[in-house]
């Protein structure tokens, strides 16, 4: 956790977007809380991805510490950057299967800044070099966004999905000519071998171990 401990392990906070339709400013308690001794904290990126084992933990919970954890994490700063990796963490049939890093693409300022630069086309063959699926962030309608559609995901003119193994490649706006007999099956492309070189190196990183929970 690091600076994060007192920074935002002790301020208690309460969110007004809990319980009303308008976004407003949350609200900060004054007395602060002690730091919780029946589990340990974690904070990772806001960027997850889930297996579905674990999203049915969380879930069902049934040694009940997702529920707890979603408890104190609904007064806490930036619960979306803790409260997963506090779950698994401090789950011993969960804690040895993490992998840390979000697979995204982002790009700072020099020095950094408080929130990465935004991403346009000069940034198009580094993004696709790193072999990361996901990339953040994008000012509205950059023309690099149009250039993923067309030469990453092979979408043609205001179309919603993406040809592949479930749709065939046709001239409507949504995915109409769904292929049921092939349900279940995709077809990897270079994007999927661009992300098993990605996961085949993060998996053997000679540190790999050390950067799991402890």
């Amino acid at each position: 956790m690091g600076w994060k401990l007192n920074k935002r392990g002790k301020p208690i906070i309460i969110d007004p977007g809990l319980h009303t339709l308008n976004k407003s400013e949350i609200w900060w308690v004054i007395k602060q809380r002690s730091l919780p001794t029946a589990f340990k904290l974690y904070t990772g990126s806001a960027w997850t991805i889930l297996s579905r084992s674990f999203a049915e933990y969380c879930i069902i919970g049934w040694e009940n510490l997702p529920r707890t954890l979603l408890l104190y994490y609904t007064n806490f700063v930036s619960s979306p950057e803790g409260y997963f990796q506090t779950v698994i963490c401090n789950s011993e049939e969960y804690k040895n299967t993490t992998v840390n890093h979000d697979l995204h693409y982002i790009a700072w300022d020099i020095p950094p800044k408080q929130h990465p630069r935004s991403l346009g086309p000069k940034d198009f063959r580094r993004m696709v070099l790193s072999n990361r699926p996901f990339a953040r962030k994008f000012k509205n309608n950059n023309v690099v966004l149009n250039k993923i559609d067309r030469d990453l995901l092979r979408r043609q003119n205001g179309q919603y999905f993406s040809a592949g193994g479930w749709c065939s490649n046709d001239n409507d706006r949504g995915c109409l000519n769904l292929q049921v007999e092939k349900y279940g099956v995709l077809k990897p492309g270079t994007g999927a071998r661009r992300l098993r070189t990605l996961l085949k190196k993060l998996v053997s990183a000679p540190h790999f171990a050390k950067r799991q929970c402890r």
